[in-house]
């Protein structure tokens, strides 16, 4: 049977919580959300298998007899890692441990690998442990203490998330290698030269309405052909030939997994990009591991 696990700001959390005998009173202390809050605790009673607080209606909070005792072990735990945190800042400079890292899955196969290799060439000593999904899942594992950090793109991010930008992403149309559009020299089309063609949308979710307001800003009514949650299935079939897509990611090579061509157009429409951001959880202390992570993300893509 395996270990229970748990995290510092699970742990943090829920001293709050049984202090205060509040959810609110331990957000406005931690200044995150009442759900952060509401969160953590949850998935750290569901991996202990214990409830250790009781939900009450009109009068907030209550130990139960095995979340009276646990705090108390939480207190004194949370002292020795204090303790150990200052020991650690004053030997040494190698950086040891596991780091949890979350990306959004569009972003990850073209941000990560050379992030990766060029953290753990410098710090070989620490394990990246990576947890990709999508935003919504990305949020969550923020706000329970699973995931320190994470890239994602920089919209629906509430008040105790803090995010910090570290690129940007232009929308660009793409066509097939025989699309009539894709013969221009300037390799440049407007949305309304997309007007009649059907089009391949990348459905995920606030992508798909992200990608669809570009277009009805412009006046553009899209006719949806294919809907795929896929970035290479839509690819693979605007090169066969099924429509036009919107995306914002660019590989470096035209071809898709199936062998065809797919061709990249410029938007000559004033379309803002997309911020790509670095997010953490409002006043949560990262660790050195996670600020050696941010400040390569900095140095990397701040440009």
């Amino acid at each position: 049977m395996s270990e229970p696990s748990f995290t510092l700001v699970q742990l943090r959390y829920f001293e709050a919580a049984a202090r205060h005998l509040s959810m609110t009173a331990a957000s406005k202390e931690l200044m995150v959300s009442q759900s952060a809050v509401s969160t953590a605790i949850a998935q750290l009673e569901k991996e202990m298998g214990v409830q250790f607080l009781l939900r009450h209606h009109a009068r907030g909070l209550s130990l139960t007899t095995a979340g009276e005792e646990f705090y108390k072990r939480v207190l004194d735990f949370l002292a020795h890692g204090a303790e150990l945190v200052e020991t650690a800042r004053q030997s040494g400079t190698d950086l040891v441990g596991t780091l949890t890292v979350g990306c959004f899955t569009t972003l990850a196969p073209f941000r990560l690998p050379s992030l990766l290799a060029e953290f753990e060439a410098r710090h070989p000593r620490v394990h990246v442990s990576l947890r990709e999904g999508e935003h919504k899942a990305l949020k969550t594992a923020l706000r329970a203490g699973e995931t320190e950090l994470a890239m994602l793109y920089g919209y629906d991010l509430d008040d105790d998330i803090d995010r910090e930008v570290v690129g940007t992403a232009a929308p660009y149309a793409l066509v097939s290698e025989d699309h009539r559009l894709a013969r221009r020299k300037s390799r440049k089309v407007s949305l309304q030269d997309l007007a009649d063609e059907p089009m391949v949308l990348l459905d995920l979710p606030h992508s798909r309405e992200y990608l669809q307001s570009i277009l009805s800003d412009a006046g553009v009514a899209p006719r949806i052909r294919h809907r795929t949650s896929g970035y290479e299935t839509v690819r693979a079939l605007v090169a066969s030939g099924h429509g036009f897509a919107l995306l914002n990611q660019r590989p470096p090579n035209d071809t898709t997994y199936a062998g065809a061509s797919v061709v990249p157009l410029a938007l000559t429409d004033d379309v803002p990009s997309l911020e790509i951001v670095l997010a953490t959880m409002r006043g949560v202390r990262l660790t050195r591991r996670a600020q050696e992570f941010r400040e390569l993300c900095r140095a990397m893509y701040s440009r």
